[in-house]
């Protein structure tokens, strides 16, 4: 069966932060008078994301909050295994807030060099669709970058109520784009998130895995027919 529909991950597939999350952090956090080197809150920052389960909601129930409470959660976890306790609440408020805003704003990201030629050239003859573990911020991040134009919907986490692999994620892609899962792909960093999750639901997908694997290597791959009865 003919491929129809690209579905994109976001973050680490298309955007990346354009400087190192620790360091982020840490400037942030001076200002509040917080110290903590950056390869510090790094090594806290990965390991909290590793350990935190991801949002999930009630079918039908996406968070009121855009899941920012998770997000907030979250910092708070990174900065307490840093330092060893617990941010007061006030502070946590203040310098969660900041860092909230921060990566709402386009210049907190970086396009990987190889996004737009792959999207001129597969947006030619394919329907593209993000599917992404994010919040609403993503799409004036995408839009900062010019790259909304190459996208019919961008699928959230926050706005469905779950998040990849959870099959509720593909099958609000699958239903937004109006294909069946073998006429989709799914393109992605994550083993777990992308490539798992899009293949228990039925769903071809591209393990992006630069510099070894990247969308140069998907155009080439999709022109060869490797996801579709054409090959």
């Amino acid at each position: 069966m003919p491929l129809q529909t690209l579905f994109f991950d976001a973050a680490g597939t298309l955007i990346r932060p354009a400087e190192p999350v620790g360091l982020t952090y840490a400037q942030h956090a001076l200002r509040h008078g917080i110290v903590a080197e950056p390869e510090a809150i790094m090594q806290a920052f990965r390991m909290a994301w590793k350990e935190t389960a991801p949002p999930l909601h009630a079918v039908g129930q996406p968070p009121a909050d855009d899941d920012r409470g998770w997000w907030r959660a979250l910092v708070g976890d990174v900065f307490g295994r840093v330092l060893g306790v617990p941010l007061a609440e006030s502070v946590l408020d203040g310098l969660f807030s900041e860092l909230y805003l921060f990566y709402a704003q386009p210049q907190a990201w970086s396009v990987f060099d190889d996004v737009v030629p792959a999207l001129e050239e597969l947006s030619r003859d394919h329907r593209l669709l993000v599917l992404s573990n994010f919040d609403r911020r993503l799409r004036s991040i995408l839009a900062g970058h010019g790259l909304m134009r190459f996208f019919e919907q961008v699928i959230i986490s926050s706005e469905v109520g779950a998040a990849k692999p959870h099959p509720r994620m593909f099958e609000a892609a699958l239903a937004a784009a109006g294909c069946l899962p073998q006429e989709a792909l799914h393109i992605g960093d994550d083993k777990k998130c992308d490539l798992g999750g899009a293949q228990s639901s039925g769903i071809h997908a591209f393990h992006v895995k630069r510099p070894e694997s990247g969308l140069d290597a998907l155009v080439k791959k999709v022109r060869a027919g490797a996801y579709s009865g054409l090959r």
